[in-house]
């Protein structure tokens, strides 16, 4: 379904670009990728970016027209920036996915629901087939995404880590800003006490009647948290490139269009992580990588591929002065490289957008379109949203 290609990226995106007007806005919501851009993917991994889209989209249509879906490349961006001020809910997520792993191994009733659930043999409408879809095609449709985890948390009654993990592993476009947040959002630990509620009637609906299951919860009480999420942290600071040292490039899954960072270095050399789990995004974005090694080849200089236990002696045999990657944001990319000696370079647009990203999306998005913002997509966006709410 996707192939992890700069060219396919490109192609899918022209091909959706006229229908980013009223015809998202109007169809949008119904269960089929027919309706919906299916870029995340490439997003996800920056194989095109966020201002890619946003320019190719302005360009044809008017801010007013593409609302909806402008919105849902703001949404992207504030995820990422509300986790970046707030790195402690990824540490708390794994924490207590470790908990809900281990009660999967000792509780014989979870295993057998959590093993249902995950393979698509609940027996619930709908649910069983998204189930199959995402382990199969590595996508969901947005809706989809959250029926499927208010049945997981409010019918199922499964821990909503698990949950959230079940995704990651499969997603092609798993990112830990967007899917661990929507969960928590889901399950009323985001916007605290606000649930999501699957209800069948609107199933039906937006899947043109394919799905109407039964037996679903009627209410979907928030879920117990601890204590709130602390206050937001300070935006991270992008770290300086010194320009007389010798430099190694290093390019993560996070970035795959390093052009920005090859124009003030020169790399002589290159190392792409590579990570050992078996996610499927790790294989989508592997084969992503040597599309983007192969695109920008002349400018890498030798190209190695590296576990992150290898990058300090790959320094040393290159004699390197430093190395500098792309800030990976809060998520595993991140927990790799948190001991590694490395120059971790912000993208402008993630400048502009992080330090809004501090209450909820509303007023994100308001805030968001400020000058320096729409500098970084230059074309306008204040007619879009007013300057501040």
């Amino acid at each position: 379904m996707f192939d992890p290609t700069y060219t396919a990226a490109q192609q899918r995106l022209a091909a959706f670009v006229p229908h980013a007007g009223r015809d998202y806005a109007s169809a949008r919501n119904f269960d089929s990728t027919a309706h919906v851009s299916t870029l995340s993917p490439y997003i996800r991994h920056r194989i095109i970016t966020e201002k890619d889209v946003l320019r190719a989209v302005l360009a044809r249509h008017s801010p007013q027209a593409a609302e909806k879906f402008i919105q849902e490349i703001f949404w992207r961006t504030y995820w990422k920036g509300w986790l970046e001020r707030h790195p402690a809910v990824w540490t708390a997520y794994k924490t207590d996915l470790h908990a809900a792993l281990h009660r999967v191994q000792s509780e014989s009733g979870m295993r057998r629901q959590w093993d249902a659930a995950c393979h698509g043999q609940t027996g619930i409408d709908g649910f069983d087939h998204w189930a199959q879809e995402l382990v199969k095609t590595g996508y969901l449709h947005n809706h989809a995404r959250m029926w499927f985890a208010s049945i997981w948390i409010f019918t199922l009654r499964l821990p909503w880590t698990l949950g959230a993990d079940f995704f990651l592993r499969h997603l092609h476009d798993g990112d830990a800003a967007s899917n661990t947040l929507s969960w928590r959002w889901v399950g009323g630990l985001h916007t605290v006490g606000k649930t999501y509620l699957a209800r069948p009637d609107t199933i039906a609906r937006y899947t043109q009647g394919r799905f109407h299951p039964t037996g679903l919860a009627t209410q979907a009480h928030p879920l117990d948290q601890t204590a709130p999420p602390p206050p937001p942290g300070p935006v991270p600071r992008s770290d300086q490139i010194d320009p007389s040292l010798r430099t190694g490039l290093l390019l993560t899954p996070e970035d795959l269009s390093p052009g920005w960072l090859l124009d003030p270095i020169s790399p002589a050399a290159t190392a792409t992580l590579h990570t050992p789990d078996a996610r499927r995004v790790t294989t989508f974005a592997h084969a992503a990588m040597a599309d983007c090694t192969a695109r920008y080849g002349h400018r890498l200089g030798p190209v190695t591929p590296l576990s992150s236990a290898q990058i300090s002696q790959w320094a040393r045999d290159n004699n390197l002065g430093q190395i500098v990657t792309s800030y990976p944001p809060t998520g595993p990319t991140a927990d790799t490289l948190a001991s590694q000696d490395i120059a971790r370079i912000i993208r402008p647009y993630d400048r502009a957008a992080w330090p809004h990203a501090t209450h909820g999306f509303f007023r994100f998005k308001g805030l968001c379109c400020t000058n320096r913002l729409m500098a970084e997509v230059p074309l306008s966006l204040d007619r879009l949203i007013p300057r501040s709410l």
